[in-house]
């Protein structure tokens, strides 16, 4: 059992005969009355997402998950397949499911797969990846010192701040958790 107040990001719970995972949450202690805690959660089964309000003493049954390191092959345009390292097998998910990841997988890349039930509902890019910048402005003789940044797309078609020495070509480093620049590679 996990209780509202013990919500984190990522958290799935079993609620009215459904799964969800807590997209983003807030614990709330108001002046007056009691606490409570905001979230936003998302349905694994159904995909739909909502905002919700519980009391923190608020219990809940936690959700079998189940995680799986797999391949990303290709898309077809409707579908993006996935690969078992271990079984060979392929496993085509929708967009909804593997959108977040897609600004930092490319073909033949890692991603850790969950699963409900045996149903994919997320999918996760490693937490670094290193990706060739395609587009940027070119950095100015002398700006390097003011620690200013510039948006910068990367060849997955994700676009991170970044320092403004970096040019097209550069491999940078990037925290998928947060899209922040780490280095350059």
């Amino acid at each position: 059992m996990i209780s509202a107040g013990d919500f984190r990001k990522g958290t799935t719970f079993e609620m009215d005969g459904d799964v969800y995972q807590i997209i983003d949450f807030q614990h709330v202690k108001p002046g007056k009355g009691a606490a409570f805690v905001r979230t936003k959660i998302k349905s694994v089964k159904s995909g739909g997402s909502r905002e919700m309000t519980f009391n923190p003493n608020d219990k809940f049954e936690v959700a079998k998950i189940e995680t799986k390191e797999m391949q990303y092959l290709y898309s077809d345009g409707e579908l993006y397949y996935f690969m078992d390292t271990e079984t060979y097998e392929q496993l085509p998910l929708n967009f909804d499911v593997v959108e977040e990841a897609l600004l930092y997988l490319r073909e033949n890349d890692n991603a850790t797969i969950r699963f409900h039930d045996g149903k994919a509902f997320q999918v996760n890019a490693p937490n670094f990846v290193e990706l060739e910048v395609v587009e940027t402005e070119p950095g100015v003789k002398g700006d390097s010192a003011t620690g200013a940044n510039k948006p910068a797309k990367v060849e997955t078609g994700a676009v991170v701040t970044v320092p403004l020495f970096i040019n097209n070509g550069d491999k940078i480093k990037i925290d998928t958790r947060t899209n922040e620049y780490l280095s350059r590679v």
